[in-house]
């Protein structure tokens, strides 16, 4: 039987969906195989490494995302307030408005090996670094503005977790529509 042909966009987005939905541990190669339409052979081909290289490029395609998409915005000409907004609708879009988990949570949570852990921590650096220029931007001081690019993610994360936990979305869009508000009003 011939092997199912599949793009490495389309296999990269396919993958993320089986760490975003089970994490590292519970992504299990049989998992991964049926989402994917590939066997394990195939896989090992574009994968030689395993499960380890799978999640390290899904997390390396999904921070490129957030820097050339979800992010953009905070990087282009007009008010600071209403490209958080964009970034912020871009980011509830990324999200389902908050019906999906964060795949840099769900992957924090594995034994992957520490190139993996390392790549989720550089995602959340540029996400926070994005963030705190936007607020700088803004007129907020250097720490203020880290501080609250820090806050501003573990809000979305907390309410990505909640709203897994109950099934209610409403905190999610909260979180995001108050990010103008965070990221550049005054001090706390």
């Amino acid at each position: 039987m011939p092997t199912p042909k599949i793009t490495d966009e389309d296999l990269l987005e396919r993958l993320t969906r089986v760490f975003q939905d089970h994490g590292f541990e519970g992504a299990s190669l049989s998992l991964i195989s049926k989402a994917t339409g590939l066997e394990r052979a195939s896989l090992y081909h574009r994968f030689p490494d395993g499960k380890d290289q799978m999640a390290e490029a899904v997390v390396a395609h999904v921070g490129e995302q957030f820097l050339e998409k979800l992010l953009a915005p905070l990087r282009e000409p007009g008010p600071v307030a209403a490209r958080i907004r964009e970034a912020g609708r871009r980011l509830q879009a990324f999200y389902e408005d908050g019906r999906r988990s964060c795949l840099l949570d769900t992957l924090s949570l594995g034994n992957g090996r520490p190139a993996l852990h390392a790549a989720v921590g550089r995602t959340y650096a540029a996400w926070r670094d994005s963030f705190a220029a936007a607020a700088r931007e803004a007129g907020l001081a250097p720490a203020l503005s880290r501080r609250r690019a820090e806050e501003a993610i573990m809000s979305i994360h907390g309410a990505l977790v909640l709203a897994r936990a109950t099934g209610d979305t409403k905190p999610f869009a909260r979180v995001v529509g108050r990010l103008p508000e965070v990221l550049t009003v005054g001090r706390r």
